[in-house]
């Protein structure tokens, strides 16, 4: 027997309700019919949108999108994906460090900066006295400590000597010293160096300077030494652009970020010994055209499916397999097409090759076989009804087939575009900390070019940054 709850009665005695309002539609004149046709016409549709609303946030919920199955950054899960889809294949080794890595163990110097001599005056056994017996080494032991930090002052004194002639010919300051006090270049370096590569945000950076280098440093000062680091580097960061132009192979990616409480957009470029960054109000063409009117004419462009990076010019284009991956989880996930399921194995086949032989001769029979595999993949016929989400990706591969595979083909080019979003994750952990930024996002842009390409050709940062520091644009060669 069918019992009822409460809310089974509630919901009953609702459309009991409805029922009962409904005129009897037998005595109404036409006009009142087409009126109430009307009604209920413009209600199914309403009803109709409804329920494909919730249709699709039912599909979400039992599919959700993250970052195994689609572009999402692993920040915005909001539940821990299953490990079981993670795209990184099982090595069959254990974790953690492998044999034969170099590791880094603390280790004994030779000579140390302080000796403390643990001598003994009186046996613990009978308590004679021992202050007159010679003492032999038996062990040591080292203990590393940190001293004490302390602002070192230089003083430049100008003196004035008597020609003569009648000249007082007074002694010339260096060029980096134009203020009676200032701060010196290794005070902008680590500026620059705690605020860019170690995202501290002010506040916390003049505690630090206070707290561990005795040197009280206020917010405002910070931010003009930043700055002054930044316009020094203008010179690193154009002719990082300029090599970034005329590169052969390069990946571009962008993400949002927020100035003043508006939406920007972080842009970047870069390959294995380059990067560049800018940051720009908006995520279209205009941005590419002013920093690269003539497009990468030498490159081949990887990037995910953005139209930007796709019609930008450059000789060729290359789609981010890692990001076609994702997309491919999801589907199987959604619609389960054995179509997916088979250009998600040849995807995964090409990024063997890759790793076997980096570069392949158009004619090479493991090329020809998964291009061959491939055109028959896309001649294939989909159930638009049944899988219109699998059916949206086929045709995208279609349309960008020929941007599938010519990481094969050339050894720069990498099959992901794992580096770009690497190189872009440094702008997302910077806004997880100081929140967005006030001023400076120029300056972080350039200094952050130059400290990924620092790193990217193992020049250490903090290095880079005093080199920088010690520049000065109006003594640099014209």
């Amino acid at each position: 027997m069918q019992t009822y709850g409460v809310g089974h009665i509630k919901i009953i005695g609702n459309f009991a309700t409805m029922i009962l309002q409904v005129p009897d539609i037998q005595n109404l004149p036409r006009e009142e019919l087409l009126l109430i046709i009307d009604q209920l016409s413009k209600q199914n549709i309403t009803l109709t949108l409804k329920v494909e609303e919730l249709t699709k946030k039912l599909e979400h919920y039992q599919h959700p999108k993250n970052s195994r199955n689609s572009s999402l950054p692993p920040s915005k899960d909001e539940n821990r994906p299953k490990r079981n889809q993670s795209l990184r294949e099982k090595s069959g080794r254990k974790p953690g460090g492998q044999e034969g890595h170099a590791g880094t163990t603390l280790t004994m110097v030779e000579a140390p900066d302080k000796i403390e001599k643990i001598i003994p005056d009186y046996c613990n056994c009978c308590g004679k006295d021992l202050r007159e017996i010679e003492a032999i080494l038996d062990s040591k032991r080292q203990v590393v400590e940190l001293p004490p930090i302390k602002p070192i002052y230089i003083e430049y004194q100008s003196y004035v000597k008597a020609c003569s002639c009648g000249h007082q010919q007074k002694g010339d300051y260096p060029a980096h010293v134009t203020n009676h006090i200032q701060y010196g270049a290794s005070v902008e370096a680590h500026v620059g160096y705690f605020s860019v590569y170690q995202y501290l945000p002010f506040k916390r950076m003049s505690e630090l300077f206070a707290h561990v280098f005795n040197l009280p440093l206020s917010q405002g000062s910070i931010g003009n030494l930043l700055q002054r680091l930044g316009d020094k580097s203008e010179v690193v960061y154009n002719a990082i652009q300029n090599h970034i132009a005329k590169s052969r192979s390069v990946g571009g990616d962008e993400t949002g970020l927020k100035v003043n409480g508006d939406k920007f957009w972080a842009w970047i470029w870069q390959n294995t010994m380059l990067t560049f960054i800018t940051i720009s109000i908006n995520r279209g063409k205009q941005t590419v055209q002013k920093l690269f009117p003539k497009g990468f004419i030498n490159a081949i462009l990887n990037s995910d499916r953005w139209k930007t990076h796709l019609t930008t010019y450059a000789r060729g284009h290359q789609l981010c397999v890692s990001h076609l991956l994702r997309d491919l989880n999801y589907l199987i996930e959604l619609e389960s097409t054995e179509w997916a399921k088979n250009i998600k194995k040849l995807f995964k086949k090409s990024l063997e090759l890759k790793s076997v032989n980096p570069q392949y001769d158009r004619g090479d029979p493991l090329a020809i076989a998964i291009e061959k595999e491939m055109d028959e993949l896309l001649s294939e016929q989909l159930n638009q009804e049944k899988t219109p989400k699998t059916v949206i990706f086929y045709n995208s591969m279609s349309d960008y087939r020929n941007y599938l595979f010519p990481f094969l083909y050339d050894k720069d080019i990498p099959p992901d575009n794992n580096g770009s979003e690497r190189g872009i994750r440094n702008i997302k952990v910077k806004m997880k900390i100081s929140g967005q930024f006030k001023t400076g996002y120029d300056t972080f842009a350039k200094l952050r070019s130059v400290i990924d390409t620092c790193i990217k050709r193992n020049i250490q940062v903090l290095y880079a940054m005093q080199q920088i520091a010690k520049f000065n644009p109006s003594t640099a060669p014209v």
